[in-house]
């Protein structure tokens, strides 16, 4: 096999393509390409910056209530107006449900697992890392527009042409375009070291968090998830990675592929650095940032902080939360009783078919209460930065 050249964050490529073969190096040259179609659109909003209005009231109420777009905003719109033949919408609605039945459970994974479980990456962490979200209180705030996209990607309804859930997977395609932007003009950006930022191969690794990592997190907390529920979870996420750019060839074919696909993600990234731990620490402390303005809510936030560090290294894995020094306390042991207990629970929810509705719109009611309280009054906007806040560490 010829050997193909790739970034220096790439590691342990041989040992990967003993277990996996040649679908190493189908994933791996992804970490060259970006997303011309965003490119673009980005690129017409710098030159042309009232058409960025016009672009975003053309999003949210059709096209026909804007004016006439430049050529690189028409052809994106074109492209993602139209829907592939192999969506599945009743998939894709029932799909969500899953994700609201698991109420705060959900919440736990997708913060201490899915979103944790990116920041490990070296490579992939650093556009974060460079634009300068590093703060808890700014990490909060990432944390709510997580959860708002989220939440309105797996509403029913959510991804059709109109629904919430379409537009911000539109608006956070076109914040990552910008971002990139801002990299590859940066000095301190290095393609050899990292590839081309926000490529390819790391929207298949977030495809991947939000997908088949959620899965297998609410899994290690009790919950039963057949076959059928977890394929069409990784359906509806393949049909919003595919809004945010990813490439159709990238997506996996079923969960077993996933489960692939995240393993030669994870053996070839190498192991988390100071800046995953710097991420990983800002994400958990959270809480006690928001609790700072309400001074009688500390002591439940500390406490919030140690159960949050408990639940990544159950949801993480030892390896991995060695790798990030997280503590070995009694919280870890938290969700091995907690899914005990849910695990005894779940036949009952399977008899019963009104108890999932329930259980569901209880989750929808966790969830907008959730996301009230962490934003403290503030508009989740999903803005681009504008500049590069956090290059000190890298000149």
């Amino acid at each position: 096999m010829p050997q193909q050249h790739y970034p220096s964050r790439v590691v342990d490529v041989d040992s990967t393509r003993r277990a996996y073969g040649d679908r190493v190096d189908a994933v791996l040259p992804w970490l060259w390409v970006a997303d011309p179609l965003a490119d673009n659109v980005a690129a017409a909003m710098r030159t042309r910056p009232a058409s960025s209005e016009n672009f975003y009231q053309a999003l949210e109420h059709g096209r026909q209530s804007a004016p006439a777009l430049p050529a690189p905003m028409e052809r994106f719109l074109d492209n993602v107006e139209a829907v592939p033949e192999w969506v599945d919408w009743s998939r894709i609605n029932r799909a969500g449900t899953l994700f609201f039945r698991t109420g705060i459970a959900g919440g736990i994974v997708l913060g201490a697992k899915s979103l944790c479980y990116g920041y490990c990456s070296p490579g992939g962490n650093k556009p974060l890392i460079m634009t300068g979200r590093l703060s808890s209180s700014a990490m909060s705030m990432r944390l709510v527009e997580t959860s708002r996209y989220v939440v309105e990607t797996c509403r029913s309804g959510g991804l059709q042409r109109f629904g919430r859930g379409f537009q911000l997977a539109i608006r956070v395609r076109l914040m990552h375009a910008v971002v990139r932007n801002l990299l590859q003009s940066n000095p301190a950006w290095s393609n050899e070291r990292w590839g081309v930022p926000i490529n390819q191969h790391d929207m298949l690794g977030t495809a991947l968090l939000f997908s088949q990592s959620f899965v297998e997190g609410i899994r290690q907390f009790g919950f039963s998830v057949s076959t059928t529920e977890a394929e069409d979870y990784l359906h509806l996420w393949r049909y919003a990675t595919y809004l945010m750019g990813l490439d159709e060839s990238l997506f996996p074919k079923d969960e077993a592929d996933a489960l692939v696909l995240a393993d030669i993600i994870l053996r070839t990234q190498g192991a988390p650095d100071a800046d995953a731990r710097t991420l990983v620490d800002a994400l958990v402390r959270a809480p006690l940032s928001r609790a700072e303005r309400e001074h009688h809510r500390v002591r439940g936030a500390a406490a919030q902080v140690a159960a949050g560090y408990g639940f990544c290294r159950t949801l993480l894995g030892p390896e991995l939360s060695d790798a990030l020094a997280l503590p070995k306390d009694k919280w870890r042991f938290a969700i091995p009783a907690i899914s005990k207990v849910v695990a005894a629970l779940e036949p009952i929810r399977e008899r019963v078919p009104a108890l999932e509705h329930r259980l569901a719109a209880a989750g929808h009611r966790h969830w907008e209460r959730a996301i009230t309280q962490g934003s403290q009054g503030q508009k989740t906007t999903f803005a681009p930065p504008t500049r590069l806040a956090g290059l000190k560490n890298y000149p």
